[in-house]
């Protein structure tokens, strides 16, 4: 069935019973589904009738013990007699080989020794009736559960222990909680007989109230539940005669929480003991139970609460209270009452035609909230495009086809338990035509307009009826492959089109069109294949959203994939917003459902869902609205006031709590109240929800009151108000008569206010309610306050200073005010002046000490000289951004003249500005200043990776990226790591250096039909930020040329390649002699150049002259001499691009290749050809990682480049290559030439530079043999330090800019040794040859033979073969 509803569509925006009338009224070919009655009638059409089919009895849960036998109740009626089956845990039983158990003749299970043990269970579990009429269908029953008491274990067991006479004791026997119904209990082995002071408890615990010295005795606890008994420890229980004196109250046993299903018995434990004996009373949401009158409620012995025939009122919290007259103990529990699955409204059953789309409806209530399936002829129901879950709970079926006949069966489940209700199906045929001339086919069927979710069909009259102004038409549709059609009718007679709705993108469909009359249905035309358009590549709708109420602060919402992902559906964002608000929320969601917490109590929401797949957004579904359970209130009433009416009553009023207090319909109020000398002894009333003020009467005289009010909601009572008093009247007072004048009144006047104290009328036979107080500017009818009877002074605030005020005082009472009693007073004077301005502070200045922290330090002339702040002044700063442009300014106040402004984003210009305050007094802002922010190193990889394949050249491919979205910085620089393995160490993926301002870069010679993953990293001048994630690419397979090109030269299995290259380009490989002939120059030549610098270095020290002396000082402020420690924050590090006026300085840029943005790295790409180098190599290149970085700042110096007051050397990862020997420097040649076309990363490093001597086709240095790289390699790391060659150090100085070699040498032997060990990556040195060559202009060889294709720029790459 599930491969049959694969692709089932969306319903139908008409509803459903209009759908019926229309199609009902024409008698359409799909007519509408008819209800549960009589079926439609047609001439000449059979009439089938529902039949009968349901279940006369159900499987109910059975709890039995091991070896006894259990019947599990099922009977079924039917015409014909159905067929019985069961299913325990979902699979069909073998009843026909089964010796335990067997089928009834009405249908029961019967299981006859029934089988336990701890390792074998077969027959606890959950049990299903199912009933079948062939040609009929079938029926599933309710599941019912079979427990197996388990063997007896005892949890707890009875202590011996002692009571007083008249006192309780308890004695505990817990088991498992299969076995309480099996437990009792022996007093000296001989079975107790329970009464009503004697009691068991649910939990098997023994209760013995008012206990006598016949409850002495050994007491022991018998489980018996099929097998032999298993007793418990004998325990000894002594009572005690009453020793006349008092004891502390104790809890024997306290009640605990539970949980009860409707309709089942419970007992809330209670039992407590002291002397004199406790009396025990229950409250339930501080409501006193009248446990003597009730019915349902018994209070046992003990004190124990048995509540019968739970009901869902029942639930809540209750108090146990025990009380002996000297001390109060309480303790308290919560009743939890859940409910099993109801049907409000079941399945009907529904006549319906082929083609047609039906509804069960099914709405079920209980508690916990019911999950709902749906069964169809005891197969389940599994949602698909045809087959859908609308509003909750109900099944839609569209489309119906012959097959969709049967049975179907709503089940619904919950924790307790689950019911089931069901429906029959009937699908009718159409009624044959009557006599008559039917239309024929609708002519020029087309879709006039095609979206991507919907089709506009029109067409022309049949031919047989030109005018068909009586017609209606039918347009049945399907999509392609599919057998399941549907159908979509016209709206009037005469209607020539349709707008068919709720299709697929990119979905071809067949459409074919039939016209009926009043005979029938005439012939149908041609079938129109039309496809619907693609939609944009984003995902639609997510269908069947729903959300419900888990509890009064959270919501679930829950949603299905759409049908039409676009690829796949990345996450969802879930959108809800309070009603009535326009602040509308989302949260991230990687699931089908979500839920939502923190949320309003009793509040309406509404909800959306919009997936995203790797294009954006999708469309959003519709919203779906939601209210939050209701709770108890959070908080109390308001303005409680109480009125005391004479000597016996005291009116209380009250107004509701705040409405977002409620959390639901206040049902009422609960008012308590209690004599203040009594706290114990409070009195409940309820009133009404609609009721704000109550009468309290039968009060005794003269007597203080305490009072509070709490309100309800249909979940229980909220906080309530704080305890307010009241005293009755000693007597009746008169009340007739408005009260006497007050028999003072006196004033005393401040500035801006009057303080009035007065003293009551003379007559205190007069009831005083209250006192009224009038007062304004020369008359004292401008304002009036009232006052308690009980106040006797007041204060009248906010007045005009220097103002001659009339003042009015009335006493008051329920009949009217009393005469009143005037007096006059002036206000004093105001003489504090108006606060001027105070001047800004100036001298602002922004000093940046961070990426992220800028300090701001400003001076305040109105301060004196020494600017110390002895008053209470304070500064507020305020500081912000222009980009956005419409960044808020940010405040902070400082009390001192400066101000750390933290929490900056890195590289960000910021302006600032103070202002002072001192009281009332402000200055008007300072005037700006501006600061901008260290860099910091990317804190986001490179986004947008891709990676394409160069047109015509399968061994290329191009990778573009965009800047990362955290630069923090400019980008200097970004490195692109590659490999055939994503899995590999970092330091075994193959590099490529690119500058800052390129976007995409090219590499050459990659393996044929090979997965290859990049990483790209950005860095700044601050460092390296992170990888991107890997990209995956497999280059294409070969195209016949069989790899030309790309292949190494036989050289012989002794070969050993170049350093600085193998298979060039740009040159043949070097026969030995050539190699051993430069092998003999650059030896020779290291040799003269060291001679030289050693009598350089002598002669510049020997020089004695103050002018000498000047210059070499001049010298080692620039180079940094070793010997200067002490200030070196004060010396600037050299600038590497001044005074080199004789060398030429050309942007890289303007390189004329025809795609200046893409750089080109021909290089071996395959895996055989890259092999490890040397181990002796490795500890020196993990030495090297921490470099890599390029920071600079003192934290990643080393103390030789600290001491030398010099930047560390830039350095960069390469793939795992021994360093080179040092390279001189050569004047920079025009980049005009077409012959040199070189990236900066091939020049960058001295394992990548390719500098050419005249008149030879191969790099210097490439034919040095395996003993000579070793030699090399030592040479460089050997070299003592700068502070052993202080002729060295200066030489650069004296020799007045001279080719540097030295100097570049000293340098890289500084750079070499200040790296540590800290970074992961292998690194390689970017050693500039000459003080003005960098990273980003790299130095240009002379001109040579060239050898490569001109138009082709490419950086080869060293083919790394076993040392």
């Amino acid at each position: 069935m599930a491969a049959e509803r694969g692709a089932r569509r969306l319903l139908s925006t008409s509803s459903f019973w209009l759908y019926c009338l229309l199609l009902l009224g024409r008698r359409a070919p799909g007519a509408a589904a008819a209800r549960s009655g009589s079926a439609p009638q047609s001439p000449g059409a059979s009439i089938r009738t529902f039949t009968p089919f349901y279940f006369l009895v159900e499987p109910v849960d059975t709890l039995s013990v091991r070896g006894s036998s259990v019947i599990l109740n099922c009977s079924a009626y039917s015409e014909p007699s159905p067929k019985i089956e069961w299913k325990k845990d979902g699979t069909f039983l073998n009843l026909v080989s089964d010796d335990r158990r067997q089928l009834l003749p009405d249908g029961s299970l019967f299981i006859s020794n029934v089988v336990h043990s701890k390792h074998n269970k077969p027959d606890e579990g959950y049990y299903q009736c199912v009933a079948t009429v062939e040609s009929l269908g079938t029926i599933v029953s309710r599941t019912a559960k079979l427990t197996v008491a388990g063997l007896p274990r005892f949890t707890s067991q009875p202590e011996p222990s002692s009571v007083y006479a008249g006192n309780s004791a308890i004695l505990n026997c817990e088991v498992n909680a299969d076995l309480v119904p099996f437990v009792r209990w022996e007093q000296n082995r001989q079975p107790l007989l329970l009464d009503d002071r004697v009691i068991k408890l649910p939990s098997g615990t023994l209760v013995i109230s008012n206990a006598t010295e016949g409850d002495s005795g050994l007491y022991r606890c018998v489980v018996e539940s099929g097998g032999p008994p298993k007793y418990s420890d004998e325990a000894e229980l002594k009572v005690l005669p009453d020793p006349e004196v008092t004891s502390h109250l104790v809890f024997l046993k306290q009640p605990s929480p539970l949980v009860r299903v409707i309709g089942q018995d419970v007992v809330l434990p209670c039992v407590a003991s002291g002397l004199p004996t406790p009396a025990i009373k229950w409250m339930k949401n501080e409501e006193a139970l009248d446990t003597e009158s009730s019915e349902r409620l018994v209070l046992l012995s003990g004190g124990s609460l048995e509540i019968s025939d739970v009901t869902e009122d029942d639930a809540g919290t209750y108090f146990c209270i025990a009380d002996n007259g000297n001390e109060t103990i309480e303790a308290q529990a919560e009743l939890t009452v859940q409910a099993q699955p109801e049907f409000l409204k079941q399945p009907t059953n529904i006549y319906a035609h082929e083609s047609m789309d039906i509804i069960f409806e099914c709405e079920v209530t209980g508690k916990p909230t019911p999950t709902v399936k749906w069964v169809k002829n005891g197969d389940m129901v599994i949602p698909s495009d045809y087959f859908k879950i609308v509003k909750e709970h109900n099944l839609q079926v569209l489309g119906l086809v012959k097959s969709d006949e049967g049975f179907y069966q709503c089940i619904a489940e919950n924790d307790v338990g689950n019911a089931q209700a069901g429906a029959q199906l009937i699908i009718l045929e159409h009624a044959p035509a009557t006599t008559g001339p039917l239309p024929s086919a609708p002519r020029d069927v087309v879709a006039s307009l095609v979206s991507t979710r919907f089709i506009k069909l029109t067409w022309r009259t049949p031919a047989s009826d030109p005018h068909g102004d009586n017609l209606t038409y039918s347009v049945f549709y399907t999509k392609e492959g599919i057998a399941r059609e549907r159908v979509e009718n016209t709206s009037r007679p005469g209607e020539m089109q349709v707008t068919i709705q709720n299709l697929m993108p990119a979905t071809v469909y067949i459409f074919r069109v039939m016209a009926q009359n009043k005979h029938g249905s005439g012939e149908s035309s041609a079938p129109l294949r039309v496809e619907t358009q693609p939609e944009v590549q984003l995902p639609g709708p997510a269908p069947n959203i729903r959300a419900y109420a888990v509890s009064p602060t959270s919501i679930t919402v829950m949603w299905e994939t759409p049908l039409s992902g676009n690829g796949e559906i990345q996450n969802y964002k879930l959108y809800y917003m309070e009603k009535g608000t326009d602040k509308e929320q989302d949260v991230d969601v990687s699931s089908h459902s979500y839920t939502i917490n923190g949320l309003k109590k009793y509040t309406e929401y509404s909800f959306r869902v919009v997936a995203y797949n790797k294009h954006g957004p999708g469309v959003s579904t519709q919203d779906v609205a939601v209210r939050t359970l209701s709770d108890v209130p959070s908080a109390a009433p308001q303005n409680l006031s109480l009125e005391v009416r004479n000597s016996k009553s005291i009116m209380i009023h009250w107004q509701p709590p705040a409405p977002a207090t409620q959390n639901g319909q206040i049902t009422g109020y609960k008012i308590r109240y209690r004599k203040a000398s009594r706290k114990s002894d409070v009195t409940e009333t309820l009133v009404s929800g609609t009721q704000l003020s109550q009468l309290i009467e039968g009060l005794d005289r003269g007597t203080e009151y305490n009072f509070r009010v709490a309100a309800l909601t249909i979940n229980g009572t909220g906080p309530a108000t704080d305890w307010l008093s009241a005293e009755t009247f000693e007597s009746d007072l008169d009340e007739t008569r408005v009260p006497e004048v007050p028999s003072s009144l006196h004033v005393r006047p401040l500035v801006t206010s009057i303080v009035v104290s007065w003293t009551p009328p003379e007559n205190q036979n007069i009831v005083v309610r209250g006192y009224a107080i009038g007062y304004g500017i020369g008359s004292p009818h401008a304002q009036t306050i009232k006052v308690d009877y009980k106040q006797r002074y007041y204060t009248i605030e906010n007045l005009d200073p220097s103002s001659h005020y009339v003042i009015t005082l009335k006493a008051f009472n329920n009949v009217g005010e009393g005469i009143p009693l005037y007096e006059s007073a002036v206000t004093r004077p105001h003489t504090v002046p108006d606060p001027t301005p105070m001047m800004p502070p100036v001298g602002v200045q922004a000093s940046i000490l961070s990426h992220d922290t800028i300090r701001i330090t400003w001076a305040d002339n109105s301060l004196p000289k020494h600017q110390k702040i002895t008053d209470s002044r304070y500064y507020t700063v305020r500081w912000k951004t222009n980009i956005p442009a419409n960044t808020k300014y940010k405040n902070a106040n400082a009390t001192t003249l400066s101000y750390l402004v933290t929490g900056l984003k890195p590289n960000t210009l910021y302006e600032f500005s103070v202002m002072v305050t001192k009281g009332r007094r402000s200055s008007t802002w300072s005037m700006t200043a501006h600061g901008t922010t260290f860099e910091l190193v990317p804190t986001s990889p490179p986004k947008d990776v891709t990676v394409v394949s160069k047109e015509g050249k399968p061994k290329t491919i191009i990778v573009n990226w965009q800047p990362p979205s955290e630069a923090n910085g400019k980008i200097t620089g970004y490195i692109i790591y590659y490999s055939t393995d994503v899995n590999a160490e970092i330091h075994d993926w193959v590099i490529e250096p690119v500058v800052g301002n390129r976007l995409t870069h090219q590499i050459q010679e990659l393996t044929l039909d090979t997965p290859y993953y990049f990483k790209i990293q950005a860095r700044n001048s601050k460092g390296m930020g992170p990888m991107s994630e890997a990209v995956q690419f497999r280059t294409p397979k070969a195209s016949g040329s069989g790899g030309k090109g790309s292949r190494l030269p036989d050289l012989g299995s002794d070969y050993k390649p170049p350093m600085s290259g193998s298979n060039s380009p740009h040159g043949s490989p070097t026969s030995p002699l050539d190699s051993n002939m430069l092998l003999v120059i650059i030896v020779s030549v290291g040799v003269i150049t060291i001679v030289v610098v050693v009598i350089i270095a002598v002669f510049c020290t020997r020089r004695t002259t103050s002018h000498q002396k000047k210059k070499r000082a001049a010298c080692k402020s620039v180079n940094g001499s070793h010997k200067y420690k002490g200030n070196s924050k004060d010396v600037k590090p050299p600038d590497l691009w001044i005074h080199h006026e004789r060398l030429e300085l050309k942007p890289i840029d303007k390189s004329p290749d025809p795609n200046p943005i893409m750089t080109d790295t021909p290089i071996p790409r395959n895996s055989q050809d890259i092999t490890p180098v040397d181990n002796s190599l490795d500890s020196n290149i993990h030495q090297r990682r921490n470099s890599y970085r390029g920071h600079e700042s003192e934290d990643s110096m080393s103390t030789l480049a600290g001491r030398r007051g010099m930047r560390p050397k830039m350095m960069m990862p390469f793939d795992s290559q021994p360093p080179q020997p040092v390279i001189s420097a050569h004047p920079i040649h025009s980049l005009d030439n077409p012959h040199h076309h070189f990236h900066s990363s091939s020049l960058a490093s001295p394992a990548r530079s390719h500098l050419y001597h005249p008149g030879s086709p191969w790099p210097i240095g490439t034919s040095m043999s395996l003993s000579d790289r070793a030699n090399s390699t030592e040479s460089v790391r050997n070299t003592p330090s700068t502070d052993t060659m202080p002729a060295s150090s200066s030489q650069t100085c004296c020799t007045d800019h001279q080719d540097p070699e030295g100097a570049t040498s000293s340098s890289y032997l500084a750079s070499s040794q200040e790296e540590d060990s800290g970074q992961s990556l292998p690194t390689a040195h970017v050693r500039p040859s000459h003080p003005l060559k960098s990273f980003a202009v790299p130095a240009i060889p002379p001109p040579g033979p060239p050898t490569y294709d001109p138009a082709l720029p490419s950086t080869p790459l060293l083919s790394q073969q076993e040392l």
